[in-house]
């Protein structure tokens, strides 16, 4: 009988990523992975190797921008870079929040703080960009590792909800949700609601 039992563990030694690194032989030649093992790899690693890194000159501001920067340094009382905002507004098809801080939805529509450009964590440059299609990312790694699944994952914030956790932004190789509407509880009462989304729960516990 299969194991109910889940095991996570990090690849080690992974170098620092840079543009043109292939991930997934990063990845293979460090961990013997089975076909039904899933690889969960952050965003932050995927956009390193496109070469998703921008400095803040890159994104002269725009009169929107400046507004925008204005309006949240009023709200917040932070000190906020016009051309910050200007990377936001073109990494983003909607702003659907502008204070107190940006919600956008990005390119690929994923919805986020930010468009999810990260300041973190960027030895070389000022910003960090999300990868510019991740499930594209995450089927081009599958292609190139022994396991038939990969998540790629992202840190967010939920509404109501204190802190951050991990979210899928790209996968392939397997389904986003298991739907259970339709199917009998424990108790015979057939579920009307519930949508398991299984590839959110895979990067959370990758996190």
């Amino acid at each position: 009988a299969p194991s109910e039992a889940m095991e996570l563990f990090a690849v080690p030694d992974l170098p620092e990523v840079r543009e043109g690194d292939d991930l997934a032989a990063l990845v293979d030649e460090r961990v013997d992975l089975r076909p039904d093992d899933v690889v969960c790899v952050a965003s932050t690693v995927v956009s390193k190797a496109e070469g998703r890194t921008a400095d803040l000159d890159d994104f002269p501001a725009g009169p929107r921008a400046v507004e925008i920067a204005e309006r949240l340094e009023r709200v917040t009382g932070d000190d906020k870079d016009p051309r910050f905002a200007q990377a936001v507004l073109e990494e983003s098809t909607e702003l659907l929040m502008e204070a107190p801080f940006l919600l956008t939805e990005t390119r690929f529509g994923h919805v986020g703080v930010n468009a999810g450009i990260d300041r973190s964590n960027v030895p070389n440059a000022e910003l960090l960009l999300l990868p510019k299609r991740p499930t594209v990312a995450a089927e081009a790694i599958r292609d190139g590792v022994t396991a038939d699944r990969v998540v790629v994952t992202d840190t967010s914030g939920r509404p109501f909800r204190h802190g951050q956790t991990g979210v899928a932004v790209g996968w392939a190789g397997t389904p986003a949700s298991r739907d259970w509407r339709g199917e009998r509880d424990r108790d015979g009462r057939e579920m009307g609601v519930t949508v398991q989304c299984v590839v959110d729960e895979l990067a959370a516990a990758a996190n």
